[in-house]
């Protein structure tokens, strides 16, 4: 195998590495655009160097999104020595048969890895799963299959910049990945009885709201401090700031109309259901859907559009997506994400009468079109790049423009964080802004004053984590 020089590490990058070489167990919960990449492949490469023949390979398990983008790209850049071969769910079976150092595949894969005979993990010996909040979910058939097949290795990382975007219980089974239930037990409702306690919601005693203890995080953070390295993006890189702030939007006259007809509506046939199905025996988690379901649709009427089924809609009102057109036209290469179809089409439409140049990345762009898209973005190509936070929000450096837009406000405290690292992240030269877009007087309120709650929770670990 040729000889080759590891690039030069940033100082935390270093600290990262010495860590590394202390435990074999790793739980990096560094901010995003810190080079957790950078530190897993060049330490797997500097010992497998060290070991020559005798050292094994790595099994990288990731976001689609950063297969080639992150992962790929990154070890032909960092280690050029090694060989990669990216399995795809398309190619599986081809790219582990591959001659390769570094075998990467998407978060999906567990359940077809966990299928495979014991012989086949035997040419490994290095695991690291990149955003391992996927598997935080303990009863998923993907967190199942994961868990037997982290087994298999000697070496573990299990990478993520948001931990705990729910509870402290979501940092269980991310761990167990790790080490077995050492440090956190082997049962999650042991861990759970430890860490929160049992809240009644409403009259039904099967109604149960978790809530985390006071010191919870501190008590965590105890157990795993052996196997946690963190940084903190700012601490890391000389940036300009940035600056998040709401745009309030008012709800026209017909939508404000819509929103309370379908409000009183929704609620009063969501409390008939609710009752014949306690009556039938339902239990109280199905109720609950339901009630999520009612919010759902508060949400899209807010956001402008009545939906039937998941595909059709009718729209109630697109001045929201004027108005965040307007914006885009007043700044340069701006990144705006969507959560729904009528989103999507709104801005492309509005787009397009602005005559901006604009491209889409969601669920359905193939990954040469994605990349293509990027490159163009960052050659200040387009004005603005719409995106699915769940296609988008991982991975990607999208550093050429400085504004990122929320049209309407999200739960997932881990997208929203992740979404507004890919402009403010190492190699941004310019301030950067983020503007979260919130209808007055609707559940969107609501929805942005939990997404700060749940922010505020992370940040909490996140805090200890780095006082290491």
């Amino acid at each position: 195998m040729p000889r080759v020089l590891p690039p030069k590490a940033m100082k935390h990058q270093a600290v990262s590495l010495k860590h590394a070489d202390r435990t074999p167990i790793r739980y990096d919960t560094s901010d995003p655009g810190t080079g957790k990449t950078f530190v897993r492949l060049v330490h797997y490469a500097a010992r497998r160097r060290r070991k020559g023949g005798k050292a094994k390979c790595m099994l990288v398990i990731a976001p689609k999104s950063l297969l080639k983008s992150a992962w790929a790209d990154d070890a032909r850049k960092f280690c050029p020595d090694m060989r990669v071969s990216v399995a795809r769910a398309d190619n599986r079976d081809e790219a582990f048969k591959a001659d390769a150092d570094i075998y990467v595949t998407n978060v999906d894969a567990a359940v077809w890895l966990a299928k495979q005979k014991k012989a086949f993990f035997e040419r490994f010996d290095e695991l690291v799963v990149d955003e391992i909040t996927a598997y935080k979910h303990h009863t998923s058939q993907r967190s199942r299959a994961m868990a037997k097949v982290s087994k298999h290795f000697e070496y573990r990382s299990g990478l993520t910049g948001t931990p705990n975007g729910r509870s402290i219980t979501d940092v269980w089974h991310q761990v167990y990945l790790l080490d077995g239930g050492q440090r956190l037990g082997p049962s999650f409702y042991a861990f759970r009885n430890s860490v929160c306690i049992p809240q009644q919601v409403g009259r039904n005693a099967n109604a149960i709201n978790w809530q985390d203890k006071p010191g919870a995080e501190e008590a965590v953070f105890g157990l795993l401090s052996d196997i946690v390295i963190r940084h903190k993006f700012e601490d890391c890189v000389d940036i300009p700031p940035n600056h998040q702030y709401t745009v309030d939007w008012e709800l026209t006259k017909k939508q404000r109309d819509a929103y309370e007809r379908m409000s009183r509506d929704q609620i009063y046939l969501s409390v008939v259901s609710a009752v014949k199905q306690r009556l039938s025996g339902v239990p109280a988690d199905a109720i609950a859907i339901n009630a999520a379901a009612v919010a759902n649709k508060l949400l899209q009427i807010s956001s402008g559009a009545l939906y039937t089924t998941d595909d059709k809609f009718s729209v109630v009102d697109e001045e929201r997506y004027e108005m965040i057109i307007d914006m885009v036209a007043q700044r340069q290469h701006s990144l705006v994400f969507f959560f729904w179809k009528h989103q999507r089409d709104l801005l492309v439409k509005h787009a397009a009468k602005a005559k901006l140049s604009y491209a889409v990345i969601d669920g359905s762009t193939p990954d040469k079109e994605r990349d293509a898209i990027v490159a163009r973005y960052q050659a200040g190509q387009l004005d603005v790049l719409f995106g699915h936070p769940r296609s988008i929000a991982h991975g990607l450096t999208l550093t050429r423009g400085t504004t990122t837009i929320w049209p309407c406000p999200t739960y997932d405290a881990e997208l929203f964080a992740q979404g507004n690292r890919r402009q403010y992240r190492m190699g941004q030269k310019k301030k950067t802004e983020t503007i979260i877009v919130v209808a007055k007087n609707t559940i969107e309120e609501q929805v942005y004053e939990i997404l700060l709650g749940k922010n505020e929770r992370m940040r909490n670990l996140l805090d200890l984590f780095g006082s290491l």
